[in-house]
């Protein structure tokens, strides 16, 4: 099991994160910075930074709601409303990185889920020490994309039946990452929002979230050949 740790930011503010480390140690492991859903640091998210423990990365989760999280989509939402992303892109989630290189992991990928997706593109344009980035099922207003600034390889995994995050908008986004030469692959699957969650359906949360067991391994395979050749 992990355990909490803190890390500083560029800036110099503490932040905390749930920390995951490979069975053999974390000394000269690549590592993942693992961003939350907008539900916040919970045992989900907990789980899937052990997942790429178990696969051999050391795995950090920023708390980007500083202990806060929730089951209740209308609570999460405010809690996401309340996040200045720019903010948690270029301090938190860089300070993550910048954290795990400091103890000792010579590359580290980006990856998130739902609002922790939309993060992962943000960072990617914000944090020039990032090596890989895996997006799942979010994207931030493309307005905000700066795909000239994206220098790291993009891996992405987008649900065709998305009712929070529309497909055009993939289209788009795509577009975008083409146009400035970004090394990205994207993959599309028929499925709904948040399929690779297993907690997605449940009180409190959205009818459209419905966890995929199949599609979920898919882009799960398709990750760790992504991060196994894209940080060693």
């Amino acid at each position: 099991m992990g355990s909490m740790i803190g890390f500083q930011r560029p800036d110099g503010q503490d932040v905390q994160g749930y920390l995951a480390e490979p069975a053999g140690g974390s000394a000269g492991a690549p590592a993942v910075v693992v961003i939350q859903e907008w539900w916040g640091l919970n045992d989900q998210i907990r789980g899937v930074a052990e997942r790429l423990a178990r696969a051999g990365y050391t795995a950090l989760v920023p708390d980007l709601y500083r202990g806060q999280s929730t089951v209740e989509a209308e609570e999460a939402h405010h809690l996401m409303s309340g996040l200045n992303f720019g903010d948690a892109a270029a301090q938190d989630i860089r300070g993550a990185v910048q954290a795990l290189k400091a103890r000792g992991a010579t590359k580290v990928g980006v990856t998130g889920y739902c609002m922790g997706g939309a993060l992962t593109i943000l960072s990617l344009t914000m944090v020039p020490e990032a090596d890989a980035g895996v997006v799942w099922y979010g994207y931030p207003p493309l307005e905000y994309v700066d795909a000239g600034r994206i220098t790291a390889p993009l891996l992405a995994h987008w649900a065709e039946q998305d009712q929070a995050f529309a497909i055009a908008g993939v289209d788009a986004l795509e577009e975008k990452l083409r146009a400035a030469g970004v090394a990205y692959t994207g993959h599309r699957y028929l499925a709904g929002h948040a399929f690779a969650n297993e907690t997605a359906q449940g009180p409190g949360r959205y009818p459209f979230t419905q966890y995929d067991a199949a599609w979920a391994q898919v882009a799960w395979d398709r990750t760790l050949r992504f991060f196994g050749r894209t940080l060693g």
